[in-house]
C-alpha cells in the first residue's frame, strides 16, 4: 500500500514538496524529493523528533534522505540533525562555530530545557551535533536529479546571524524561511538577533521567491508573498529601520 502524505500528517505545498507542522514548538520542517534523493529541511527538536522526520522522509520519497538543510541554529530546528547520518548537511556560514564552540553549545542546550525539552534529551542532542559539512556564504544550489534543482540562499543576519532559506522552482515556487517568518506568532527576537538587518534580509528573501511564491515559515501556515511584505514593514517599524 502507498503511503500519502496525509496519512502521516505531512501537507504537500506542491509537487514533490511538503511539510510537517511538529509538535510543542509548531515548528515547521520540509521534505522536497528528487530522483534517488530528498532533501530535509530542519531537524526538529530532539534525535527522536529527528528520527521520525528522517523515517516518514523516506517512506514518502522512496528512498532515503541524502540531503539535510538548517535554516538556523536554534533547539527546535537543529537537535535532530544527527538522527541524519550519511545525508549531506547544509548551513549558513558560521554555524560551525555555533556548533563548535563549547559555550555555543551550553546556551543551546540551555536554550532547549528551558523551553521544556528535557534535560536528557537535550544533552543526548547536543553531546551529538556534528557541524554541517557544506557552508553557504551567498548562493549554492542542489541538484536533486530528474530535473529537480533546490536553492540554498544565506540571507542573514535577521532572525539570527546565520539565516539560510531554501527556494524550490516552481510553479508555483516555494521558500522554506526559516524564522525569519512566523505566521502562528510575532516573529521572535532573541539575543543573537540582528534586528537591524531583518528587514533587508526579507527583501533579498522575496527578491528570490518573487510575488507567486509559496512562503514557509518556520512556525505557522504558508502564506503568500504579501504577507511577508507586510511582516517586514512591521519589522523595520519595531525596530526603527528602513
Amino acid at each position: 500500500m502507498t503511503v500519502t502524505w496525509e496519512d502521516l500528517g505531512w501537507e504537500r505545498v506542491s509537487a514533490s514538496v511538503g511539510r510537517l507542522r511538529l509538535p510543542g514548538w509548531d515548528c515547521t520542517a520540509g521534505l522536497v524529493v528528487g530522483e534517488d534523493t530528498a532533501l530535509v529541511v530542519d531537524a526538529g527538536s530532539s534525535l527522536a523528533e529527528g528520527a521520525r522526520l528522517r523515517t516518514e522522509a523516506q517512506e514518502l520519497a522512496g528512498h532515503r534522505v541524502t540531503h539535510l538543510a538548517l535554516t538556523h541554529p536554534h533547539f527546535d530546528h537543529v537537535l535532530g540533525a544527527a538522527a541524519f547520518a550519511g545525508a549531506e548537511v547544509y548551513g549558513a556560514v558560521g554555524l560551525d562555530a555555533v556548533f563548535g564552540a563549547r559555550h555555543a553549545r551550553e546556551e543551546l542546550r540551555a536554550d532547549a530545557v528551558g523551553n521544556g525539552l528535557p534535560a536528557r534529551a537535550a544533552e543526548e542532542a547536543v553531546d551529538a551535533l556534528v557541524a554541517p559539512r557544506h557552508l553557504v556564504s551567498g548562493e549554492w544550489t542542489l541538484d536533486l536529479g530528474g530535473g529537480r534543482q533546490v536553492l540554498l540562499a544565506n540571507v542573514g543576519p535577521g532572525h539570527t546571524a546565520h539565516d539560510l532559506v531554501v527556494l524550490v522552482p516552481g510553479p508555483p515556487e516555494v521558500v522554506f524561511c526559516g524564522d525569519l517568518v512566523e505566521e502562528s506568532g510575532e516573529p521572535q527576537a532573541g539575543p543573537d538577533a540582528v534586528p537591524s538587518h531583518w528587514p533587508a534580509a526579507l527583501d533579498r528573501l522575496l527578491d528570490l521567491g518573487g510575488d507567486d511564491a509559496l512562503y514557509v515559515p518556520g512556525h505557522g501556515a504558508v502564506v503568500d508573498a504579501a504577507f511577508v511584505r507586510a511582516q517586514r514593514d512591521e519589522l523595520a517599524a519595531r525596530f526603527g529601520v528602513s
